[in-house]
């Protein structure tokens, strides 16, 4: 499935999405590995296969081979990642002086410039609704030399990918 049919599947009421899609596919504000890194991690982090072979089959390809598996890893590991500290900053008391004692051996050492990789951590740390997670990558990708605005942009794919992929679960729900 490509892009294009991703956004004709969307229904009528969704024509914002539709819109939203187009415009962020073409973001001149990241570059191109940024851009397709976005929207694979994201997608991964929707959990809607639909969603997810769309866009890794449209951007996937505009990524080397080390930046399709750095990219499908920032969403996995932020899938875990994600749950511990959301718990860790929710609960508070002392789990946040505990070791996490979680491996992310990725992060340090993801294949891609750091910089891309964080931002693709971002994104997906968006969609999962990890705000400890969201201000540490944020704060890595500012110091890393991007703009707010990109920033902005990752977090824009991330919340559109999001609501295509709720959208598709939600009509295929009603149609079964």
């Amino acid at each position: 499935m490509s892009l294009e049919a991703l956004r004709n599947r969307l229904p009528d009421y969704a024509r914002d999405l539709k819109l939203n899609l187009g415009s962020l596919s073409t973001e001149p504000v990241l570059t191109e590995q940024q851009l397709a890194g976005t929207f694979v991690a994201s997608a991964l982090a929707s959990r809607n296969a639909e969603v997810s072979k769309a866009l890794v089959a449209e951007f996937g390809a505009k990524l080397s081979p080390e930046a399709l598996t750095a990219a499908k890893a920032a969403a996995a590991v932020m899938g875990m990642n994600n749950i511990y500290y959301r718990f860790v900053h929710l609960v508070g008391g002392d789990y946040g002086n505990l070791p996490a004692k979680l491996r992310m051996n990725i992060i340090g050492k993801p294949g891609v410039e750091k910089v891309d990789f964080e931002l693709w951590s971002l994104a997906v740390s968006a969609v999962n609704g990890c705000g400890m997670c969201m201000e540490s990558h944020e704060k890595v990708v500012l110091h890393g030399g991007l703009s707010k605005e990109a920033v902005q942009a990752a977090v824009r794919i991330a919340a559109v990918v999001h609501a295509v992929a709720a959208t598709l679960d939600g009509e295929d729900a009603l149609a079964a």
